[in-house]
């Protein structure tokens, strides 16, 4: 699935990801004037809404990107009709070829992969989120990780390893000093020796921190690809293979 996203991200020259964060304030008011006039100012009207803005986001972007990320907290505050537009959001994308990050951040034991893989129901298999990758919380250790990298190795999908938010308060644990290194990089050592092929590092960090894992051999994450929350106009200053465009960004770059 690395593979595959590299190569989207080659074809169209964009190393970008769209985010598919939705929330009604950045809804355009016909759009939501439009579904509130079928469904009510209701969850269902909110879904839809959310649905129709998403929709034409897609249409208007899928053959100049790779890739859409998600995030499937946003689809949950509208309850169950948000996670069925979560799905339409997904289905749809991966009818255009996209490449589907879900930023659904999971961390815990085996039982907790469903979102990511396959369900049996009675004699059938189905697999309700067909994402590409998914991002996960590795700070369980590897209980909360080797499950989601079995499913990927399985159906060959892919992860987005959380390694260095960009939160304020990451650092009240993520930069805490420990044999000298701050956490964060005894966390990105981990995350590469579990694997390359599956595996994929996500860290908002500046190019200075990336150069500073890949001086060390022991420590190289040449094999990954590192995602970068940021603006356009960043990523081409700093070279950086892989940002994560938001609404804001759009509006700053």
């Amino acid at each position: 699935m690395i593979n595959k996203l590299v190569e989207k991200i080659k074809k169209t020259k964009a190393p970008i990801v769209v985010g598919l964060d939705p929330m009604l304030s950045y809804i355009p008011q016909h759009v939501q004037e439009k579904a509130f006039a079928e469904y009510g100012e209701t969850l269902e009207g909110a879904a839809e809404a959310i649905w129709q803005f998403n929709k034409e986001i897609v249409d208007k972007t899928y053959d100049l990107i790779p890739a859409v990320k998600p995030q499937i907290a946003m689809y949950e505050q509208f309850g169950v009709p948000g996670i069925a537009a979560f799905k339409k959001t997904v289905d749809y994308c991966k009818s255009k070829d996209l490449v589907v990050i879900g930023d659904i951040k999971r961390g815990d034991i085996a039982y907790a992969v469903g979102h990511l893989g396959k369900v049996k129901v009675g004699s059938k298999e189905y697999v309700p989120f067909d994402e590409d990758f998914a991002t996960v919380n590795p700070y369980l250790g590897s209980d909360g990780v080797n499950p989601f990298a079995d499913v990927c190795k399985e159906q060959k999908k892919g992860l987005f390893i959380l390694v260095k938010t960009s939160n304020p308060s990451s650092g009240e644990f993520q930069d805490r000093i420990i044999d000298g290194r701050p956490l964060y990089e005894h966390v990105g050592e981990k995350v590469a020796q579990w694997g390359a092929e599956c595996m994929v590092i996500s860290a908002p960090l500046s190019e200075r921190h990336t150069r500073r894992w890949e001086k060390s051999s022991e420590r190289s994450c040449r094999n990954h690809i590192f995602s970068f929350r940021g603006t356009a106009r960043r990523a081409a200053a700093e070279k950086i293979l892989f940002i994560s465009l938001m609404r804001t960004d759009l509006e700053r770059s």
